[in-house]
């Protein structure tokens, strides 16, 4: 039996308009019941009193819409109620939805779950609904909506086409040995299978841009202690993410701030000042991570004060390299220090305090983002089981090419097309399906 079922399908808390969502068999009878009338024209909105069907109590002067499968969302018949957003008017609608017969509340990332069960959506475009509702940047948002709209189905379902024409020529030469075939049908396949491995490793060679602009873009900053790496943090952050204090050693941990930079996703690290002889095992500790994380940024900032010039701090420019940005902070203080070059990068004059060289460091920072996030024009692989499931398909299409037999040269076809069928959920399906739906959101 197959339930109706509904959430709310808007963020919680009080709004100016919230959406509730039913989607299943039931759901005419749902609408029905809540309005005491004959149904609306479907994909109609209109303009409907909500009433307690026990009661009869009107619930809420309600915007609805009612939409036939198979041309829905979810590929169900779905009701939507666009409500008056405040807690008590979801409330009661809610609750009066859960005492209708064949009813019960969505399981998180069930409306989305249904809609792939029914051939709305492929895996790879649920997994992109899930990441547009998360989007914080406007390259987050153009990645999310790319992929929803089946670009990196449409890419993968196309190799896919290829191996499955490659394997009927391979499997012709097996099952029909003895028929009136032209000389080397599955030889034929090979520089199929070889362009096919080639376009994969290029796409996955990728430096993982799709996952980093999920994520976000990793920065460091590191420096000696009271160089200003807190306040330029906080003057990057625009507030108080960070505690200032003259006392050397004052950050101990890793601080970490979400930032839009110029549209592109940022996780902007505060560490712990660099020096060799910690105060304490904390401050050790701290010391410890801060070179943790330095070694797996994306980007590092090299913060120096300015103050102490010519004197540079050993331990922060044994950091520097191709992916650090030097910064010479405190310049309000030291007066002109431009034209200092650490480790081969030109150091950027910035005043934590007033501001001052805050816009080129923002730049800078920006065009390193934009060169390791921005697209190419190829759609990006997004997820860890995305960038598997293609070695797998490489390496099946590497031993393909070297089989001896046409026998072996088919199975490892079959095993490359059936990698890539994962992605999209073609195949090996139910395993995949509680672990990329779990983590939606109710309203999904």
């Amino acid at each position: 039996m197959i339930h109706t079922i509904f959430a709310l399908a808007t963020a919680p808390g009080r709004a100016g308009v919230a959406v509730v969502r039913v989607s299943g068999p039931a759901s005419g009878d749902a609408l029905a019941a809540l309005t005491a009338k004959a149904l609306p024209r479907p994909r109609e909105a209109t303009l409907v009193k909500l009433r307690d069907p026990t009661s009869g109590e009107v619930l809420d002067d309600a915007l609805v819409l009612y939409f036939i499968a198979p041309r829905s969302f979810t590929g169900e018949d779905v009701v939507e109620l666009h409500l008056h957003g405040g807690r008590a008017v979801v409330a009661g609608v809610v609750e009066a939805l859960g005492a209708l017969p064949g009813l019960r509340v969505a399981e998180p990332g069930e409306f989305t779950r249904r809609a792939f069960e029914n051939g709305k959506l492929d895996l790879t475009e649920a997994e992109a609904v899930a990441d547009l509702v998360d989007a914080e940047t406007s390259a987050q948002r153009r990645q999310a909506l790319r992929q929803m709209e089946g670009a990196l189905g449409t890419l993968y379902d196309g190799w896919r086409d290829r191996l499955t024409r490659s394997l009927a020529h391979i499997e012709a030469d097996i099952d029909f040995p003895d028929e009136d075939l032209p000389s080397g049908v599955s030889d034929a396949a090979r520089p199929v299978l070889a362009t096919l491995a080639a376009e994969i490793d290029a796409h996955l060679d990728d430096n993982g841009r799709g996952e980093r602009l999920r994520e976000g873009l990793h920065i460091a900053i590191v420096g000696a202690p009271n160089a200003g790496k807190s306040s330029l943090l906080n003057a990057l952050a625009r507030r108080e993410a960070a505690i200032v204090s003259a006392r050397a050693g004052t950050t101990r941990d890793v601080i970490e701030v979400h930032l839009d930079l110029g549209g592109y996703p940022v996780v902007l690290a505060d560490t712990a000042g660099l020096r060799e002889a910690a105060a304490d095992e904390v401050e050790e500790e701290g010391i410890r991570r801060a070179r943790d994380r330095a070694a797996r940024a994306d980007v590092k900032v090299a913060v120096f004060d300015a103050t102490a010039l010519p004197a540079l701090d050993p331990a922060t420019v044994a950091l520097v390299d191709g992916d650090t940005v030097v910064v010479l902070n405190k310049t309000d203080l030291s007066g002109d220090s431009g034209g200092i070059v650490v480790g081969g990068q030109s150091g950027l004059t910035v005043s934590a305090r007033t501001g001052d060289g805050l816009a080129a460091l923002e730049q800078r920072l920006t065009a390193f983002a934009a060169d390791r996030l921005a697209g190419s024009g190829v759609p990006a692989l997004t997820r860890a089981r995305h960038r598997s499931a293609l070695e797998e398909c490489r390496d099946a299409l590497r031993r393909a090419l070297g089989a001896p037999l046409p026998e072996l040269m088919a199975e490892d076809v079959r095993l490359a097309s059936r990698a890539l069928g994962r992605i999209t959920g073609r195949v090996d399906v139910e395993d995949l399906l509680d672990v990329i739906f779990r983590d939606f959101c109710i309203g999904k």
